[in-house]
């Protein structure tokens, strides 16, 4: 499998992408800014159309439009965290963006540039040159370590934001920082999985975590971890069936890996009783 250059390329930025998501993940489940993400997805949709009806590069579109819409709704939102009345607003709102790109686009398009849309919506992680397979990995480790440099404080305004600013941590600050993480990995993990399946790699991985520990960094390491997992079955899965998109193979196993945790949670809870909740909780609390 790793003889041919394409599966080597998926693998490299695969699984650092798949990192990214993972941990990025992770936070937008505990801060419940789920519905956030699924936005910015479709964002680096309507972004990267809005660059190809232009003629140019797809990559600038999809990271211009995301970092510039999260930037807005970080800041739009009360207390760092933007309601569902402004991402609602704003999901609506590129979504008919989307569609007047895709109309342009489709109007203008060549036969050699025809199939970018189906590239946004699916993904094209298969399709990597080896070029694009380095910049993606960088930008996702680049990604990675701005996040885990502010994890601590991000985590503490996370869980009691009110708490948090009263210790004069910048939570606002903190919230927009994260926005902009976030947007850079939707961006660049769109071109992998596809706008329309993006956010399963970000909220299963990272909602498989916290339903197995309450400990906000072993949820970290398991939230990566089984996104890295989850692209490398995937991609092994896609390469063994020949008719298997990679994107769908991936977001799958993330899938299942979900519905585990959920199991495992729900058998835990019974054997353990309503007392093992309150000393998650306090764990949780006092691992921040």
């Amino acid at each position: 499998m790793l003889a041919h250059e394409f599966m080597r390329n998926a693998f490299l930025a695969g699984t650092f992408v798949a990192a990214a998501c993972g941990l990025v993940g992770y936070f937008v489940v505990l801060r419940s800014q789920v519905f956030a993400g699924d936005a910015l997805s479709h964002v680096a949709f309507a972004g990267a159309l809005a660059a190809a009806a232009a003629g140019i590069d797809i990559r600038l579109g999809l990271f211009a439009a995301t970092i510039l819409v999260a930037v807005g709704m970080g800041a739009l939102g009360e207390r760092a965290r933007p309601d569902d009345v402004v991402i609602g607003s704003v999901f609506a709102w590129i979504l008919g963006l989307g569609a007047l790109f895709l109309s342009i686009f489709v109007r203008g398009s060549s036969g050699s540039n025809g199939t970018a849309a189906v590239r946004v919506l699916f993904g094209s992680i298969l399709g990597l040159s080896a070029a694009d397979a380095r910049l993606g990995a960088a930008i996702a480790i680049a990604a990675c370590l701005v996040l885990l440099a502010i994890a601590r404080p991000l985590l503490f305004s996370s869980v009691d934001p009110e708490v948090a600013r009263g210790l004069g941590l910048p939570v606002g600050a903190l919230g927009l920082g994260f926005f902009v993480v976030l947007a850079v990995v939707t961006a660049e993990a769109t071109q992998a999985v596809g706008a329309l399946l993006l956010l399963g790699l970000l909220a299963a991985p990272g909602g498989a975590a916290r339903l197995l520990t309450d400990n906000p960094w072993l949820g970290l390491g398991f939230s990566a971890a089984i996104a890295v997992a989850s692209m490398w079955i995937g991609l092994a899965l896609s390469y063994r069936i020949a008719s298997l998109p990679a994107s769908s193979a991936v977001i799958g196993v993330a899938t299942a890996a979900f519905l585990a945790a959920v199991a495992i949670a729900q058998l835990r809870d019974r054997r353990a009783g309503p007392a093992s909740a309150e000393l998650g909780h306090a764990g949780f609390s006092e691992a921040t």
